[in-house]
């Protein structure tokens, strides 16, 4: 029998990843509960803000600095796609998909990631990945069959598939940046660009704040403290001890976690077709994800909330 001493384990390390998987996981019912009171893009302005207030907090105590003036274009792009398009998307399709088949929509977003490398690396597409991405369009028929839709995907799961490609891009196009500024810096950087996209709304946020009941509020905040920020103050930590790819691997549970937290947090009993969809969905995406794409920049995560 070998014995562990408590000393050997990564206790920071291990906490970290579920931090990671449990925040991620949890966005997805935390949406859901939001959107009870509030429009799915004024959820996403409120999230983002919170957010953002957050990160001022973080910048001011550590001195951040401040991106320079010739990266501001490109870095509201990436704020307006990875944050400001993926979470009102997300939002209205989770309108009428629950939780827990919204994180495995999301959870497509290798495959996509596999394509714009083909299209913008010259990446071979080899047949690993194409058997991958017919896999997980088949998981995601058998998603939408079990969300009631039938064979039709309903304009919800195309949304949250919209999300998904739009995420793809960022994390896609963001490694130079990312190695600029750093993880931390950067997604700031995105984040107060997003909600200054999303400021559009702002006119009617205090009607919708009043009108709103104080749980769906409780949750747009928490969604803006923790799956926003504390999330990826705990990937970054991560990569920092043990790299990109023990951070990415983590991630995988989170469609579980989010199984799990909208059954306690919602009450939702996911379908057989959708935990079946759901496994095949995450085979295919294995499949495109394993292979690897050579000059493809890693991706700082894949699937959040």
């Amino acid at each position: 029998m070998v014995f562990i001493e408590v000393e050997d384990l990564n206790i920071k390390l291990i906490t970290a990843h579920l931090l990671v998987i449990l925040l991620w996981g949890s966005a997805f019912a935390g949406i859901r509960h939001g959107l009870e009171g509030y429009s799915a893009e004024h959820l996403s302005f409120l999230r983002l803000l919170v957010g953002s207030i957050t990160l001022v907090c973080y910048a001011a105590i550590t001195k951040m600095k401040m991106p320079e003036v010739r990266d501001l274009p490109v870095i509201f792009l990436f704020g307006f796609l990875g944050f400001a398009v993926y979470q009102t998307a997300l939002n209205f399709g989770e309108q009428t998909v629950s939780a827990g088949a919204a994180s495995l929509l999301v959870s497509t977003s290798p495959v996509f990631i596999g394509l714009l490398g083909r299209i913008f690396f010259q990446e071979r597409a080899g047949k690993r990945y194409w058997t991958g991405a017919a896999i997980s369009m088949a998981g995601i028929v058998l998603i939408s069959i079990g969300s009631g839709k039938g064979l039709d995907l309903g304009i919800g799961v195309m949304l949250i598939l919209l999300a998904s490609f739009s995420e793809s891009i960022y994390f896609v196009f963001q490694k130079k940046h990312l190695d600029k500024y750093g993880p931390l810096p950067f997604t700031a950087y995105t984040i107060w660009s997003a909600t200054i996209f999303m400021g559009f709304f702002a006119s009617d946020l205090s009607a919708q704040i009043s009108s709103a009941s104080s749980g769906a509020t409780i949750s747009a905040v928490y969604l803006g403290v923790f799956p926003t920020v504390i999330a990826y103050f705990a990937l970054a930590y991560i990569t920092a001890k043990s790299g990109a790819s023990e951070a990415a691997s983590s991630l995988y549970l989170t469609p579980a976690a989010s199984f799990l937290v909208a059954w306690v947090w919602l009450g939702e009993v996911p379908s057989f077709l959708t935990i079946a969809g759901g496994i095949i969905t995450l085979l295919g995406v294995s499949l495109t994800y394993l292979k690897g794409w050579g000059n493809v920049p890693e991706p700082f995560s894949d699937i959040k909330g």
